[in-house]
């Protein structure tokens, strides 16, 4: 019930109803008239009747059959008990009429002023969850395109350290192919000076045994001086029958092994040294291991060999 404006006329409030406390009463009093009826209709029970004979002991002459008894005396009906009276409903209280408390101007202000200030409290606590929201979702952005950033700079620094490997195994392959080739005309020089230098012994003892065969006419044969194209293509051929290359023989230039071989006068070897490789060591070894097992080498057709004998073999001569 609102309560009345300041300056409204004073109205009585309206009387309550009492339809239903009456209905109540009158179901109440119902219910226990029906409990004292089943009550009672418990309680009336014909009792049951009982009959006895007496005897009497001292009796010794016959006497007459004794009389039927007399019939048993009617048990008395008690009374219904009779219904309690049912007092009368308590007769329902009127309440009083309330009278309305005179309205508290301040009190009603001072509650709008709270309800005020919790929705402005209210309100700002959504301010500052919107605001701290907004604040993760920025930094969540700074941070993302940070990653980003980041990631873009390593690909680029990965990118820039990858052209600088490439071109540093470059320059390093430039060098060692310049080192390579520098290596070999090195080493091509060298070999050519040993075979001038074998070349020149070779002469030197040519001319010591052509002397040697003008001065006693007796020269060994085993030390011959002679020397002709069929024995160096014996010699030759013989080694390629013992030659087995399992590499490929598609190599630009020709790649020739050549190699200073010692023997006996019988052609037996006794050594065999690498004076030119020709770049592919399976090939030179192959050459080697042809050399060793052509021993004996062949001899000239009167039976003289060379001590010192040069041995080469280029790679197309396999075809």
């Amino acid at each position: 019930m609102k309560p009345a404006t300041h300056g409204a006329p004073y109205t009585v409030p309206p009387e309550p109803n009492r339809l239903p406390a009456i209905l109540l009463a009158v179901a109440v009093h119902a219910l226990l008239l029906v409990f004292l009826w089943i009550g009672i209709s418990w309680q009336n029970q014909e009792p049951v009747a009982v009959e006895a004979e007496v005897w009497d002991m001292k009796v010794e002459t016959a006497a007459a059959p004794p009389l039927p008894p007399p019939p048993a005396p009617e048990p008395e009906t008690e009374p219904a008990p009779q219904p309690k009276p049912v007092p009368p409903p308590p007769k329902a209280v009127e309440p009083e009429p309330v009278k309305p408390a005179a309205p508290d101007i301040r009190l009603e202000r001072e509650k709008k002023l709270a309800e005020l200030k919790k929705q402005r409290e209210i309100a700002e606590q959504k301010e500052r969850e919107l605001a701290e929201q907004k604040k993760i979702a920025d930094k969540k952005l700074a941070d993302k395109q940070l990653a980003d950033k980041t990631l873009a700079d390593q690909k680029e620094r990965e990118k820039k350290e990858k052209a600088e490997a490439d071109k540093k195994l470059a320059d390093e392959k430039r060098e060692a192919d310049k080192k390579k080739l520098a290596d070999k005309a090195a080493k091509a020089k060298a070999d050519a000076a040993e075979q001038a230098k074998l070349d020149k012994m070779h002469a030197d003892e040519l001319k010591r045994m052509m002397g040697a065969a003008g001065t006693s006419g007796n020269a060994q044969k085993s030390s011959a001086p002679k020397s002709d194209a069929g024995y160096q293509a014996a010699i030759a051929a013989k080694v390629k029958s013992n030659m087995h290359y399992a590499g490929s023989t598609d190599e630009p230039g020709n790649p020739r092994a050549a190699f200073k071989v010692e023997q006996l006068p019988t052609g037996e070897i006794l050594s065999v040294r690498l004076i030119k490789s020709s770049g592919i060591p399976q090939f030179d070894d192959a050459v080697e291991r042809a050399i060793n097992k052509s021993s004996p080498l062949p001899t000239r057709k009167d039976g003289t060999v060379d001590r010192t004998v040069g041995v080469g073999f280029a790679m197309k001569d396999l075809n």
